[in-house]
């Protein structure tokens, strides 16, 4: 028995100083530690740490990053009282900056544009190709092209029959988040909505997203709540969707396009004109861009990718359910950026 024990003692002290070592590594702060807080057990401790390292080299923005974020010392933790759920992460490496309520599930409304995005990317090899407009997208609720707000238009909208790009579809749905463009691009590439959201899903799945189920290419509310509480992500999923996102450029440059811009139908016969939800691409200089997101059940939401004056290190800032996303957000940045080096 006396042999027995000893061995016992020799296979868990390793273990437990292996265990505090991963954590340093794949945690270096505080924060970050709370992504695996709540594991109850050794074993379960250990898979948390390596799902979080497996989580972070599936959806960043780089696979083989050069620099490290290193939190600089007597930094007090961020506190953001406006939002539900917010995080920042450093887009090149995954790693957590500021988490609060991280991976709490809630509604995302429009930020799920982004995947959209993504998938338009890696789906539609020319994006000047045609994509033909049926009924479902022009009878779409909310924003839509030429109508920055519902209810309100300031040039022509869609047409049934109208044969319109890829790209400016795209642009209409990243710039000014509208939804008949969203629907559109999700038809064009996997025939019907319903098919397109199985494509988001099995994205989300490859990417390691274990808090995240879309429901639609927009992010439109359901109109059966008890489905709608099916369709949901979180604020550190969101955040690591826009960090995978950078390895696109084309969605940023169109994510930083000015209002006004003008879009036309194949044929030149209908013009619509885009406005910019972006309301912070004048005030900071360094910003990549942003995506808005709001719908009564998700409140206002926002996500903002920011770069910083060297342009060599990325940040993704994400606030959920927040009415002061836009003060709250360029806080973030700001902090981010005075409380952390790069190594």
């Amino acid at each position: 028995m006396g042999i027995g024990v000893t061995i016992l003692m020799i296979v868990l002290f390793p273990l437990n100083s292996f265990l505090f070592l991963r954590e340093n590594l794949a945690a270096p702060n505080q924060v970050q530690a709370d992504v695996v807080s709540n594991e109850k057990s050794i074993q379960g401790l250990v898979a948390g740490v390596e799902t979080k390292k497996i989580e972070t080299l599936k959806a960043q923005a780089t696979d083989d990053p050069q620099y490290q974020p290193v939190r600089k010392s007597g930094i007090k933790d961020l506190v953001v009282p406006g939002a539900h759920a917010s995080v920042i992460i450093d887009a090149d490496t995954g790693t957590i900056l500021h988490y609060s309520e991280g991976r709490t599930h809630r509604q995302i409304a429009s930020l799920t544009k982004l995947m959209t995005a993504i998938l338009v990317m890696e789906k539609i090899p020319n994006l000047d190709e045609a994509v033909t407009i049926d009924e479902e997208p022009v009878y779409a609720d909310g924003t839509k092209v030429g109508c920055p707000r519902s209810g309100y238009c300031i040039s022509q909208r869609l047409k049934v029959g109208e044969e319109i790009s890829a790209r400016s579809l795209l642009q209409a749905m990243l710039m000014n988040s509208a939804n008949d463009s969203a629907i559109a691009l999700g038809k064009h590439i996997a025939g019907t909505q319903d098919a397109f959201v199985d494509v988001m899903n099995a994205k989300a799945k490859e990417l390691g997203l274990n808090d995240t189920h879309f429901c639609t290419a927009s992010g439109l509310d359901l109109d059966d709540e008890s489905a709608a509480a099916g369709c949901y992500s979180s604020a550190y999923d969101i955040a690591r969707i826009a960090a995978y996102s950078l390895r696109y450029d084309t969605i940023w440059k169109i994510a930083r396009q000015p209002s006004n811009t003008i879009v036309t139908s194949i044929d030149g016969k209908l013009q619509h004109t885009i406005l910019n939800t972006d309301q912070l691409l004048d005030q900071m200089p360094n910003i990549i861009g942003s995506k808005t997101g709001f719908t009564p059940m998700a409140g206002y939401s926002l996500v903002m990718t920011v770069a910083d004056p060297t342009k060599k290190h990325r940040i993704v800032a994400v606030v959920l359910d927040d009415n002061t996303r836009w003060a709250d957000i360029k806080t973030m940045a700001n902090w981010a950026f005075s409380s952390y080096t790069w190594q």
